[in-house]
């Protein structure tokens, strides 16, 4: 996988496949895969994966959450009057919320019906699996900054400069908010 990481993933010991969904569950039950990074436990409960795997890390690479996109031709977008422009912004800023809240509402009930009913086992991934992933991710930002085309150095650099932001300003935020839902209430 030049450019894609791929030596990160030697480092890592891995391997990555880019499988269609509909392959993934065949190649876990084969043992062509050892493991899948998919969705969420919604739609990993909807392919099957509990019935060929047992161990559930997490967290997952890309939560907190999953976002749409929506394409289309430029040119056309901008012949349509500046009304009609909202119209198609607004749904896809309501179609994104309402999937999203979908997501976070199902994934909630799918996690304890792989736990409790199909013997799931929760594993956080570890700490210095983490630091490692995160290192090399690192490698390959300096790559694509020292490398990359003046367009992919400015996305890297505004990447960058908003990544050290949210840091800060998330922990004060979403992770103390997060941290907060954890406690135990006694209600009624």
């Amino acid at each position: 996988m030049p450019g894609l990481g791929g030596e990160v993933l030697k480092k890592l010991g891995a391997v990555a496949l880019n499988l269609p969904g509909g392959e993934i569950f065949p190649a876990l039950q084969a043992g062509t895969i050892d493991g899948t990074e998919w969705v969420g436990p919604w739609n990993d409960m909807a392919f099957g994966f509990y019935k060929v795997a047992k161990f559930y890390y997490w967290p997952g690479f890309h939560e907190p959450g999953t976002a749409l996109e929506v394409f289309c031709n430029k040119q056309k977008y901008d012949a349509l009057p500046k009304d009609m422009q909202a119209a198609v912004a607004l749904a896809c800023q309501a179609d994104e919320n309402e999937m999203l809240a979908e997501f976070n509402a199902r994934n909630g009930e799918s996690l304890q019906v792989l736990v409790k009913q199909h013997g799931v086992q929760l594993r956080q991934m570890p700490r210095d699996m983490l630091t490692a992933i995160g290192n090399a991710s690192g490698e390959l930002i300096k790559e694509i900054l020292d490398g990359g085309d003046a367009m992919t150095k400015k996305v890297a650099e505004s990447f960058l400069k908003s990544r050290r932001e949210l840091i800060a300003w998330n922990r004060i935020a979403d992770q103390a908010y997060l941290n907060a839902r954890t406690l135990q209430f006694k209600y009624g």
